[in-house]
């Protein structure tokens, strides 16, 4: 199973997230990623994503380390020794 982290930003806004720093989620690619996600955390994707499915502009998620490629339909690859970090950038004067 991929390992998954949120920014503790994330945790504040979905407390079910609880305080484990990581997940432990199947899935083929962060499209079903995020599917899984919403599933167990309804209202995350609704987060993380925008009405046209895609990955909302201020959010970034990191594969193993690297930006996600395909932001419009979320295909990059994950697997079981997948690290993924998920984070929003907070901005604000």
């Amino acid at each position: 199973m991929a390992r998954v982290e949120f920014t503790r930003h994330l945790h504040r806004f979905f407390p079910a997230l609880g305080e484990q720093p990581a997940l432990e989620i199947e899935a083929r690619d962060v499209a079903e990623l995020v599917e899984r996600l919403e599933a167990r955390f309804p209202g995350l994707a609704g987060y993380l994503l925008d009405d046209q499915r895609a990955l909302r502009q201020h959010v970034n998620v990191f594969v193993n380390g690297r930006p996600l490629h395909d932001r419009q339909s979320l295909s990059d690859a994950v697997d079981s020794n997948s690290s993924i970090h998920i984070m929003q950038a907070l901005s604000g004067g």
